[in-house]
């Protein structure tokens, strides 16, 4: 046929009319505009691919090639594509993959994944250029320049962009788990615009590789009112990316004081310890009738250490919290790189003194217990029953002092340093043998 070889596919727009779905699936119907008019077939094969509901009186642009229907003699259109017409068919478009995404679960709640409280290294895919970076860093820098930010450059607008994205995200999942780069998080941003701007949010590409991502994703694409598939499947939806800077980073201020805090509360819980060992310390000293000078000597140096360390920690406290004001006056002025590798080696310097104090510590207090096991031997009980002394006890464990205590006839026991001695008392006498050595 003349026209079928002239005209391989065409273009053509009009309003849906006279539109039959038997049940073969396949599609008749007619397109019209306000001059003409043309029948149409779409076979089951290719009205599968359709994402939006079709009905007469929808406007829409066909894709297709001429045919002639031999049996009525009529020419027609073969449907090879269908869509709305202008952003009717974006909006439709974007209503279909949101049910469908929707009914697979990428929007429910609980597959949506908790953030760091406090992230040290952040992903953020956007375009190179722009203010959507400056917004970002100069909140972030406010709030917690401690955070480390790799931009991932990608374009944020037309066809090249949502294969760019879902390249990015796949990349920072690589990286996460070769151990080449370590991310906490990633914020997905750009700026407003209208939703051919933003479609490239809209693609099922970038959603599922969103669903995917090794690390939580925070959405941060447009204005307050602009809403896309990616902030439906994000894990967390920020109204813009300076919002985004605000909900993922905590408040540097914030972290101080609760340093402070915590510091407080270690003070406290530390006094309390000494005062606790202290009682514990005045318990023995009144359950023990010889060692007392000893104890009073420990509680004295025990004292001394608690004012020792109480000072030493309010002078690491003061120290740290100049040391804190310095950082944040120096990162203004230098490479936040530079300065979070002076802190990291300050930090393990830290922890060697800290380990070197915590060994130096204990091996204190195990010669001070080690002295004190040797003065409690030295005036222990045990030590006198070796020099000839005994204890005398009646059967029911009463220690027998005096002579009147005991009665003719009562079993008793004798200990001694070596055991004891089972006697009965077969005389009293409350006066001891005129010259009777008591060691003898």
């Amino acid at each position: 046929m003349l026209l079928e070889d002239r005209f391989a596919m065409v273009w053509v727009e009009g309003e849906i009319s006279n539109l039959a779905q038997p049940r073969s699936g396949h599609w008749y119907f007619t397109l019209k505009d306000g001059g003409a008019q043309i029948r149409c077939a779409m076979f089951a094969g290719r009205n599968r691919t359709v994402r939006f509901p079709v009905r007469d009186g929808l406007k829409v642009v066909l894709r297709g090639r001429i045919s002639l229907y031999e049996a009525r003699g009529d020419f027609q259109l073969i449907a090879e594509a269908l869509e709305p017409a202008g952003e009717g068919a974006l909006r439709a478009a974007y209503e279909a993959l949101k049910l469908q995404l929707d009914q697979e679960g990428l929007f429910a709640p609980e597959r949506k994944r908790p953030l760091p409280p406090a992230p040290a290294a952040i992903a953020l895919i956007t375009s190179p250029t722009g203010a959507v970076i400056r917004d970002f860093l100069k909140v972030l820098a406010r709030r917690y320049p401690a955070a480390t930010v790799t931009v991932l450059p990608v374009p944020v607008q037309g066809e090249a962009a949502g294969p760019a994205i879902v390249r990015a995200l796949e990349q920072l999942a690589a990286r996460q788990a070769s151990g080449t780069q370590r991310c906490d998080l990633a914020v997905l941003a750009r700026g407003g615009g209208s939703l051919e701007d933003l479609w490239a949010f809209n693609l099922e590409s970038v959603a599922r590789a969103i669903a995917a991502s090794a690390v939580p994703v925070v959405s941060a694409i447009g204005h307050q009112t602009d809403f896309t598939i990616a902030d439906l499947v994000a894990d967390l939806r920020a109204p813009t990316p300076s919002a985004a800077a605000e909900m993922i980073a905590p408040d540097q201020q914030a972290l101080r004081q609760q340093v402070r805090q915590l510091g407080s509360r270690l003070r406290a819980l530390q006094l309390a310890r000494l005062r606790l060992a202290s009682a514990e310390l005045a318990r023995a000293r009144a359950a023990l009738t010889s060692p007392a000078s000893a104890l009073q000597q420990r509680m004295q140096r025990s004292d001394e250490l608690a004012q020792r360390l109480h000072r030493a920690t309010a002078m690491t406290l003061s120290s740290h919290t100049a040391r804190l004001a310095a950082l944040r006056q120096a990162v203004r002025a230098q490479s936040p790189g530079r300065q979070l590798n002076a802190l990291a080696g300050h930090l393990a310097q830290l922890g060697q003194r800290l380990t070197r104090a915590e060994h130096a510590g204990r091996v204190r207090r195990q010669q001070q217990l080690a002295a004190t096991a040797r003065t409690l031997a030295a005036v222990s009980p045990l030590n006198t029953l070796t020099r000839g002394y005994a204890v005398v006890r009646a059967a029911d464990g009463r220690v027998i002092d005096q002579v009147r205590k005991a009665a003719d006839g009562d079993a008793l026991q004798v200990l001694l340093a070596d055991g004891q001695l089972e006697v009965s008392v077969t005389a009293r006498s409350e006066d001891p043998p005129l010259g009777a050595d008591p060691l003898r």
